[in-house]
């Protein structure tokens, strides 16, 4: 049964042929191309809404400097949301609950954040290993601890998406599994274990969006240390 719980993690395939890569792909497929009419239909227009609301609230403490990253940024947060909620509709896949996929996102866009750090204030950048007023005993013991630290936010970063997006799924299978048990014994009691089964998705689906917002916000903060 255990087994069972976790094979809804386990990467599809086809005649021996991943799957992952058309899950990665078709979030893109489902969002409607903008117009260049000046009048657009109610999808396009809520699509351009959100994606500026959403733009302008994270490059709102960052610099001139850091404003290319705008793209890139709001393109990685509508494929993660996309991802997440489409991962909890039945009989999908979630390839954001592979910490390989996040792991992937989250070293070269946090490597990318240091190097230009380094590139353009490397003082400031080595800096941040150093908090200012320290005693000169405890030097080298804190400039090993900002230095641990600094290596573990990209790890940080893959298993807090994997880790909440794994833990909701698995939650939710259990007490569907239980609703499923119980319906024949206790009615009653698989009603009301219904009903938190309901509640608890529509807290999944809080979580799919908020562990998207969170991993392109951390991104984004740690983008505002190095610009």
């Amino acid at each position: 049964m255990m087994v069972s719980f976790f094979d809804q993690f386990a990467s599809p395939s086809y005649l021996g042929i991943p799957l992952i890569a058309i899950a990665i792909a078709l979030p893109w497929v489902l969002y409607p191309t903008p117009s260049s009419r000046w009048i657009n239909n109610r999808l396009i227009t809520i699509q351009g809404w959100f994606i500026n609301r959403f733009t302008n609230q994270l490059m709102l403490p960052l610099n001139v400097e850091g404003h290319k990253w705008a793209l890139l940024l709001a393109s990685l947060m509508i494929f993660l949301i996309t991802t997440n909620m489409l991962g909890l509709l039945p009989y999908t896949f979630t390839p954001t609950t592979q910490l390989s996929l996040n792991m992937g996102f989250a070293v070269p866009l946090w490597l990318a954040t240091v190097i230009v750090g380094m590139r353009n204030q490397p003082t400031v950048a080595l800096g941040h290993l150093l908090p200012e007023g320290t005693p000169i005993p405890l030097i080298p013991v804190l400039i090993i601890i900002e230095t641990i630290s600094l290596f573990i936010r990209p790890l940080a970063l893959g298993v807090r998406l994997t880790a909440n997006l794994t833990a909701g799924h698995l939650l939710i299978q259990l007490i569907a599994t239980a609703v499923f048990v119980l319906l024949p014994m206790m009615p009653t009691v698989a009603i009301l274990t219904a009903g938190v089964l309901f509640l608890l998705t529509l807290l999944e689906v809080a979580v799919a969006m908020i562990q998207a917002y969170v991993f392109v916000l951390l991104l984004s903060l740690y983008l505002q240390e190095n610009v």
